[in-house]
């Protein structure tokens, strides 16, 4: 049975940086998580651990974006009350990204005990990593990949944020699903990725900020200190801002196979693992 267990540094330190490397990939940060905290430490780091760290990489997209970000927000407001602005692209693309978060905030507060519970079993995770990564090689092989930025829709908005909600799954992965789901609908490697982490904004802060409370409660896994939950946050940041300008630019130039088969493989050994009884689901 477990048992509540103090975090040490090393292992918050671990998670942070693992976390930061694997949000912005479409590999799953929750599912990465789950089997790093289970293979070396023996315990799971807790969807709440995840969800709060995940605070420190939405930031980087903040900084990242910034610009793009202060456009959005401003034609937004100036929209409101100007039928000339409304006409913009900027001020589709802001409510596209509006409108694309509200799955992942319905199905996160209507699920949130089984998001907690029996979805992470590791039996899960591992199914999740090599379906979707099958899925995401068919949209790289099929999808037409001739729309870009500006010829987003509200219907990419939806779709894309439906995708993105099953990513409150380990092993689905938010930006795998959605960039599934962009190229797909013919959006452009690029587009899709950029979409990607602008949709992610609203829902990770919120589920982050909802999140918090619970890091401190008691119960059975791995329990970090104030202090350890900011910095493993900051450090988690760090590292996603360095792997966005990676991922924007590799995805100019490279497929997406090489996710796809680390998927594969990544899910492959995790059921391996689980059989042999190296790991417990």
């Amino acid at each position: 049975m477990l048992e509540w267990v103090q975090l040490s540094w090393l292992q918050a330190m671990v998670l942070a940086v693992v976390q930061g490397l694997t949000e912005f990939l479409p590999i799953s940060s929750s599912g990465h998580l789950r089997i790093v905290s289970e293979l070396f430490f023996g315990v799971d780091a807790g969807a709440s651990f995840t969800a709060v760290t995940q605070i420190g990489t939405e930031l980087a997209v903040v900084i990242f974006f910034a610009k793009d970000i202060v456009r959005l927000v401003g034609t937004w407001f100036r929209g409101l009350v100007n039928a000339e602005v409304r006409r913009t692209q900027d001020y589709r693309l802001a409510w596209f990204v509006i409108v694309g978060s509200i799955p992942i905030a319905v199905l996160g507060l209507l699920f949130q005990d089984m998001i907690r519970g029996a979805l992470r079993s590791l039996w899960v995770t591992g199914a999740m990593l090599i379906v979707f990564g099958v899925l995401l090689g068919l949209a790289e092989r099929f999808g037409r990949q001739v729309r870009a930025q500006d010829e987003l829709t509200m219907r990419d908005g939806v779709l894309m944020g439906l995708a993105q909600s099953l990513a409150l799954i380990p092993g689905v992965s938010r930006s795998g699903g959605t960039i599934t789901a962009g190229l797909s609908l013919g959006l452009t490697r690029p587009t899709a990725v950029r979409f990607s982490f602008l949709l992610a904004i609203p829902a990770v802060f919120a589920a982050g900020l909802s999140e918090i409370p619970h890091v401190f409660e008691g119960g059975p896994g791995l329990h970090p200190s104030g202090v350890q939950m900011i910095v493993a946050t900051v450090v988690a940041g760090v590292v996603g801002f360095a792997c966005i300008a990676w991922l924007l630019r590799f995805v100019e130039r490279h497929s997406v196979y090489l996710f796809v088969w680390y998927r594969i493989g990544l899910g492959l050994l995790v059921f391996a693992l689980l059989g042999f009884g190296v790991m417990q689901p």
